[in-house]
């Protein structure tokens, strides 16, 4: 029996982007991508997703590794974030009726709704308007409304009751 490779966390600055599959997605932003180099685990940049455990957790998941499974990436590596995983842009090969063409996956997860855009540091992130649009067609998690959604960082705080508070309300 064989054991998976552990994924690195070595960033790839100032070489271009590789080229990789998707191997396994472990939230709606985090994915285990094999590249050349080996198996990397990515954090992608420009988004939040919720957490597995909570509310969309798991619909957001689902929805990215549709998008991913089975098609070419392009990733843009840079530093590791404090949990080791590397910070990386992302763009996935869907085939066209002019040929190949490359889909930002920042701006697909919040656009449909799986992800905030979410840039520490920035007063406004660079896919805001795509959020708001997510927001008013009701897609994914603002499916409930702009009020029924939690950040994943509020969510890791909460306690166990107010966790069970979040799931009611809403049904899928």
């Amino acid at each position: 029996m064989s054991v998976p490779p552990k994924p690195v966390a070595a960033a790839r600055r100032g070489t271009g982007p590789e080229y990789g599959a998707v191997r396994r997605v472990l939230d709606g932003d985090t994915y285990e991508v094999l590249l050349p180099a080996g198996l990397v685990r990515v954090r992608l940049l420009g988004v939040d997703a919720p957490e597995l455990g909570q509310p969309f957790g798991q619909q957001a998941a689902d929805s990215v590794a549709r998008l991913l499974r089975g098609r070419l990436l392009e990733v843009n590596r840079g530093a590791a974030d404090v949990y080791g995983r590397t910070l990386a842009g992302l763009r996935v090969a869907v085939e066209g009726g002019t040929g190949r063409k490359w889909l930002r996956v920042d701006s697909s997860a919040v656009v449909r709704g799986w992800a905030w855009a979410y840039e520490p540091g920035h007063t406004t992130p660079r896919w805001a308007l795509l959020q708001q649009l997510a927001q008013l067609r009701h897609w994914g998690l603002w499916k409930c409304g702009n009020a029924a959604p939690v950040r994943p960082a509020v969510w890791r705080a909460y306690t166990k009751q107010e966790k069970l508070a979040c799931w009611g309300g809403c049904s899928w």
